[in-house]
């Protein structure tokens, strides 16, 4: 994100802050435990389900009582149990295939600008927190300071996973520097205020942005350790405008229909910069707010 207000940032001293002492968080989530789907007590379960299908209860009409003197309640209960079981077996199964692999990345890096497509990929979220992490999070500040940036995720650099980087201060050796990794937000104020934006993927462009003045958000740190974190006015601004890279959500789909139109000409520019230097067709071209 390119911006020129400059706001300290005050959150708690932390790992996610850049060379700082161990993170402060308000505590760890807890995660839940799942039964094995290859449990024998899994298989016996669908062998009773299909022998109570098929025959139905016997010397029961309203289908309550025992089935070759099994309880049907304590038995619908294991059912039950197992099918939770291999729900949470197949989410983690899910979740499993949509964390990122080991992360590639080719230094330098260089700023990604629109329409490429790198912008509109999905970002895997990160589960290995290694030195790759770290070093890539440092290339990422280094470039943000070289290119007057004060926050940079990464998509913007062709690397498609859930991370960011944020300095207010936008200059090496001044501000706080953040790191937040598979970031979410769960909690919006009311309050809106609007400011002037702008973005390392579009060079020379900035216009007004509607956002919320805070947020309250949960990220991983470099460390793999888990935190929530308040975020007010303009740190909250440049944490939404990277939120947004990682959700696949450019800043000018934030803008209203005529602040929109008065940057028309420069995004279509992009574009067809974009297919002289490539020599392709534009993967995508600009159409209004979201």
């Amino acid at each position: 994100m390119a911006m020129t207000k400059m706001v300290s940032l005050n959150p708690p001293a932390s790992s996610a802050l850049r060379g700082s002492s161990p993170f402060f968080f308000n505590g760890l989530l807890p995660f839940a435990s799942s039964i094995s789907r290859s449990s024998p007590q899994t298989t016996k379960v669908i062998s009773l389900k299909a022998s109570f299908q098929a025959k139905g209860p016997p010397n029961s009409p309203r289908g309550i009582g025992s089935v070759n003197g099994v309880n049907l309640k304590l038995r619908m209960g294991v059912m039950s149990q197992a099918r939770r079981g291999f729900l949470s077996e197949l989410r983690k199964m899910k979740e499993e295939e949509d964390f990122a692999s080991e992360l590639q990345y080719e230094l330098p890096l260089k700023i990604v600008k629109y329409p490429d497509s790198r912008l509109r990929a999905k970002n895997k979220p990160i589960n290995i927190f290694d030195e790759k992490l770290q070093r890539l999070a440092d290339e990422m500040f280094d470039l943000m300071y070289k290119t007057d940036g004060v926050g940079l995720s990464a998509p913007q650099v062709g690397v498609n996973v859930q991370l960011m980087v944020f300095n207010p201060a936008g200059e090496s050796g001044k501000g706080e520097e953040v790191i937040l990794v598979n970031p979410e937000i769960y909690k919006y104020s009311k309050r809106k205020e609007v400011f002037t934006e702008g973005c390392l993927s579009f060079p020379e462009i900035y216009a007004d942005v509607e956002r919320p003045m805070s947020v309250k958000i949960e990220a991983w740190d470099v460390k793999g350790k888990k935190f929530i974190l308040s975020l007010k006015e303009f740190n909250a601004r440049i944490f939404q405008h990277e939120y947004d890279h990682l959700q696949r959500i450019l800043f000018f789909e934030r803008m209203h229909p005529d602040i929109l139109e008065t940057i028309r000409p420069a995004l279509q520019d992009l574009e067809q910069k974009y297919e002289i230097r490539t020599g392709m067709p534009a993967p995508e071209r600009v159409k209004g707010h979201i």
